[in-house]
């Protein structure tokens, strides 16, 4: 157990990874036109040097701690617990951006996936059907955190990353660390619907899915306008949706996503997200 100087000293080491690293794995996208803006699931954000202001929320902060607590909404010690996992080992060279790693998918834990299944079903209101279907599928399982792990597939259906929900009381959301986006998505495994809408998350495509099953339901793993795999599904003939939220930062890339395709249509959901508008519905 770490003394009290070792646990000041791991934090200010942790302090000063990247905000931009911190960004990226928490899925937040750089903003087209200005490179110090970054849109995440808490609002825009200015980025300068180790400082960072939300002008949604009228509230900054400054170094990567801070930064986790704001788009996460943890302690300060779950803060410290997610840096540390996704920025292990020694971080003398924590001012350069962080290397690439491979993709590490967390190894299932079966002992935690009633707590999953039922934070699922019970507070995000999924239908039962569909998080079994996933679950025998082998595209969402628990990891030993008790997070609920959606992956990512690519060619072939390999696995190219995973999107992490945390079940504990504090929330969070991340990636799997090596995760890489553009390579693939979470989607519910129906290839013969013709018509595609795009999520901002896994929860909230199988939220849509469960609305809309006359469309097939996609994550872009955050809010993003322009995921690699968008064009090739375009360049097949699909009819694509952009089902991003319902706040600043929805809009903002649903905007750029459809200056940069132009077949690309906008669905709005009726609440914020398309989890809100299926538990509004249920």
């Amino acid at each position: 157990m770490m003394n009290f100087h070792q646990i000041r000293q791991r934090a200010d080491q942790l302090r000063a990874v990247p905000l931009e690293s911190v960004l990226r794995l928490c899925g937040a996208q750089p903003d087209p036109h200005d490179k110090h803006k970054w849109h995440t699931s808490q609002g825009v954000l200015s980025i300068t040097g180790v400082k960072f202001m939300n002008w949604n929320r009228g509230v900054g902060g400054g170094g990567a701690i801070d930064l986790v607590i704001h788009l996460h909404r943890v302690t300060f010690k779950d803060a410290l617990d997610w840096l540390a996992r996704h920025f292990p080992g020694p971080t003398a060279q924590i001012g350069q951006p962080a290397p690439k790693h491979i993709l590490q998918l967390p190894p299932p834990d079966h002992d935690q996936l009633g707590r999953v299944r039922h934070y699922l079903l019970a507070q995000r209101r999924l239908p039962s059907v569909l998080i079994d279907s996933l679950i025998q599928l082998g595209t969402l399982y628990a990891d030993h955190r008790a997070n609920a792990v959606f992956v990512l597939l690519g060619k072939n259906n390999t696995p190219v990353g995973a999107e992490l929900r945390g079940t504990a009381p504090h929330c969070w959301r991340g990636m799997a660390p090596g995760s890489k986006k553009d390579l693939g998505f979470f989607s519910i495994p129906n290839t013969a619907l013709p018509a595609i809408i795009l999520c901002e998350s896994a929860i909230d495509a199988i939220s849509c899915f469960a609305l809309h099953p006359q469309y097939r339901c996609l994550s872009t793993a955050g809010a993003r306008p322009d995921p690699r795999w968008l064009g090739p599904l375009l360049d097949q003939g699909h009819r694509v949706y952009c089902g991003f939220d319902t706040d600043a930062t929805g809009e903002a890339m649903a905007r750029a996503m459809i200056a940069l395709y132009p077949s690309v249509q906008r669905l709005t959901p009726p609440q914020h997200d398309w989890n809100d508008a299926l538990r509004v519905a249920g």
